[in-house]
């Protein structure tokens, strides 16, 4: 039994370091990315190297270390994770336009086949505000209101799958309403303006349905307090969203104000 204990331990160790090198590599590949880019483009804002590095730790935190392995026992925690990798992660990576640094750095042929899949039907139909606001609120409800959350934590490969759902979904529909990369399908601010509150609105309904209906398996003290941190958190998340989706808006607005008149 202790020579067992001790064996997972060690595979314990060996994935924690395997992740966190994983993760270190994107932060190096983004940072080379950066150099040769900078050596043919306008220099690449310090800002978004710092958003991308802060949006890997946060993936990091969220997936690996104390608060990753409290989540798989404690709802709140996990609730904390669900921030960090659905929500916070997602938001820098965004900041960190990753999409136009690739299109800088992969060579000319490369760069046409990936504006031809941005282009395509299928991008625009999973980037469209609605259907990333689907995929994202909506398979949180599908999470917390089934018997998902508990089968989760008994496959190791479901606990995978929905990990990389919630990362995947919080990234799209954070790209679906703000424009940083280049959107070759762009919707009107009304929009996206529109879909946001109700998404905001679904996301908040949904924390306070989990404040009164605990997901199965989940004491109704803990579900009591990963609502509210699901609550507050991402209400604080969602008012970035916002504040800059309002942004550009108004910035696009004072763009065309000042565009000379041709006659």
């Amino acid at each position: 039994m202790h020579l067992h204990d001790h064996s997972v331990a060690e595979i314990q160790v060996v994935e924690y370091i395997g992740g966190i090198v994983s993760f270190f590599l994107l932060i190096f590949v983004y940072l080379i990315s950066v150099y040769y880019t900078n050596q043919s483009y306008k220099t690449w804002p310090l800002y978004r190297i710092l958003c991308w590095i802060l949006g890997i730790l946060s993936i990091v935190v969220s997936l690996i270390g104390p608060i990753a392995d409290r989540a798989h026992t404690n709802f709140n925690a996990h609730m904390y994770t669900h921030l960090l990798l659905g929500m916070l992660g997602p938001l820098l990576i965004a900041f960190a336009a990753p999409t136009t640094l690739l299109l800088r750095t992969l060579p000319t042929n490369y760069a046409r086949r990936l504006s031809k899949l941005l282009k395509s039907t299928y991008v625009r139909t999973v980037s469209h505000p609605i259907t990333a606001s689907l995929l994202n609120v909506g398979g949180l409800w599908l999470l917390y209101t089934t018997d998902l959350y508990s089968a989760m934590h008994d496959s190791e490969l479901l606990y995978f799958l929905i990990h990389l759902h919630v990362f995947l979904a919080g990234y799209l529909f954070t790209i679906s309403f703000l424009y940083i990369d280049p959107t070759a399908h762009r919707t009107s601010f009304t929009m996206r303006a529109t879909v946001l509150v109700l998404a905001m609105a679904g996301h908040g309904i949904l924390s306070k349905w989990i404040y009164a209906h605990p997901p199965k398996g989940i004491k109704i003290d803990e579900a009591q307090q990963g609502g509210m941190t699901m609550y507050y958190g991402g209400d604080l998340i969602d008012l970035v969203i916002v504040v800059v989706l309002c942004y550009q808006y108004f910035r696009n607005k004072q763009t065309m104000v000042e565009k000379p008149i041709v006659p």
